[in-house]
């Protein structure tokens, strides 16, 4: 029997190990999946919220356990990890509860004697998400919660990094009193896995992950006519102005390119600074940067925990080389953090300078915490290197022009424009992004968009 297993980044140690589910576990739940939402969608809306709202309980009751399995199982430090369900995962859910009555009420178009008229939002049916480890509630609550409102069962596989994510899900869910079947989740190989979302009784995926998963996504739903939302990851710039704030600036991008170990598709990992603040921003950005602590993150003395896995380490360290290769310089000495070492998770911060688009450091996603800085002598030129990327998930201004800002931001092609802030979700926006960043949106107004289907009355009231 194949089996799951996740190693702890952490210490090297086995930290979950069972076995992985098969094609007659994606039948059963699938069957059971079907069978459930036929009944969860004739609940009332107000019911639906009052579960959501009682799931979130239960999981902020958790947030200290589960932030201390979630380092575990990733590596990032404990100090920071309860802060995903206590913050951005406790905001989402409350937003989109909140919402759901707005973004799920009847569209009615302008009255026409004899008719009534208007459009239902039914939902989709069964909704299948693929999660990733890095941010493993923030990414899939982003679907699951937006789902079940709106009436749709949801079957999740969970990353094989962070599958216990899965369980405090289910075990929440449970908690809340939501009905058996609206919700599960399986443990399942690659090859599994596209056979669930081929499934024709799968209606909508939601999918993060790499570029080369989503086109694996989109062939595996090819044969039926349904769509899927796909984010796959980024290398998100900053735009550094001359009036910006520089102390602001420093602070705010030096923790959004190495927060979570750089491992954010919208981390920070390219930086553009107007030569009239370059010197003042690098000095400054490499002070900071001296001041993180690298090692166990289990320690509450530390802000930097090791990368998820020694190969991803590997993979950042030898980008690096490349750029250095290529005739850029590091900045940080790795002496500084003597956890680092090579064949190892465990990886310190690096900022590059002397770099350009023809290394891979500045153009491909690295996935880890290093950050290259370019100067550049105008907005245009900023603009022009900006955008030339083949993602597009977030892009940062920093700027005290608002105007300018706004007008910039109309010609990056990114998903989310930021004025003074970095690395962050809000949402009462889409979270969306064009490019290989992929396609499709969740969160706020329009995320419910995807999951339900348009329904269209057309009653005549008058015969006569």
């Amino acid at each position: 029997m194949k089996k799951l297993q996740t190693i702890s980044p952490v210490d090297g140690s086995v930290f979950v190990e069972r076995p992985l589910q098969n094609t007659a576990d994606i039948d059963a739940a699938l069957t059971l999946a079907k069978k459930a939402q036929k009944e969860w969608q004739r609940v009332p809306l107000a019911e639906r919220q009052k579960i959501m709202l009682k799931f979130l309980d239960a999981m902020i009751a958790k947030a200290s356990e589960i932030g201390t399995e979630l380092t575990w199982q990733m590596g990032r430090p404990a100090s920071q990890t309860p802060g995903e369900i206590l913050r951005g995962f406790q905001a989402r859910v409350r937003y989109m509860t909140a919402l759901a009555p707005k973004a799920l009420a009847d569209i009615v178009p302008d009255a026409e004697d004899g008719f009534k008229r208007y459009i239902r939002r039914d939902p989709v049916g069964v909704v299948a998400i693929v999660a990733p480890w890095n941010y493993p509630y923030l990414t899939s609550v982003n679907g699951i919660v937006p789902a079940l409102l709106a009436g749709n069962a949801v079957v999740l596989k969970h990353s094989h990094q962070t599958p216990l994510c899965a369980d405090r899900y289910m075990q929440a869910f449970k908690a809340a009193g939501l009905p058996e079947g609206v919700f599960q989740f399986l443990d399942l190989s690659h090859e599994d896995t596209e056979k669930l979302i081929a499934d024709p009784r799968v209606d909508f995926v939601n999918f993060t992950g790499s570029v080369k998963g989503g086109h694996a996504v989109q062939k595996a739903i090819s044969q039926k006519f349904i769509i899927a939302g796909l984010e796959l990851g980024g290398k998100d710039p900053a735009y550094v102005r001359a009036d910006a704030d520089l102390n602001y600036a420093v602070e705010n991008l030096v923790d959004g390119a190495f927060f979570n170990s750089g491992q954010s598709c919208c981390g920070i990992e390219r930086i553009y600074v107007h030569e009239k603040l370059y010197t003042a921003f690098v000095d400054g950005f490499v002070a900071l940067t001296k001041k993180y602590v690298l090692g166990n993150p289990l320690d509450p003395a530390v802000n930097l925990g090791p990368m998820v896995r020694a190969g991803a380490a590997d993979f950042v360290r030898a980008q690096t080389a490349d750029a250095v290769k290529r005739g850029a310089k590091t900045l940080i000495d790795e002496k500084l953090f003597p956890a680092s070492k090579a064949g190892t998770p465990y990886l310190a911060p690096q900022v590059l300078v002397n770099v350009d688009h023809s290394m891979p450091a500045m153009t491909e996603e690295t996935f880890g915490p290093v950050v290259g800085i370019m100067k550049v002598k105008s907005d245009a030129e900023a603009l022009q290197l900006m955008n030339d990327s083949a993602y597009g998930l977030t892009a940062s201004l920093w700027t005290k022009d608002l105007d300018a800002a706004e007008t910039l931001g109309q010609q990056i092609e990114t998903g989310t424009v930021f004025m003074n802030r970095c690395d962050y979700l809000d949402p009462a926006l889409p979270w969306t992004g064009v490019k290989d960043t992929g396609r499709g949106a969740t969160l706020s107004v329009l995320g419910f968009e995807c999951l339900t289907r348009p329904k269209s009355f057309h009653l005549r009231t008058k015969t006569s």
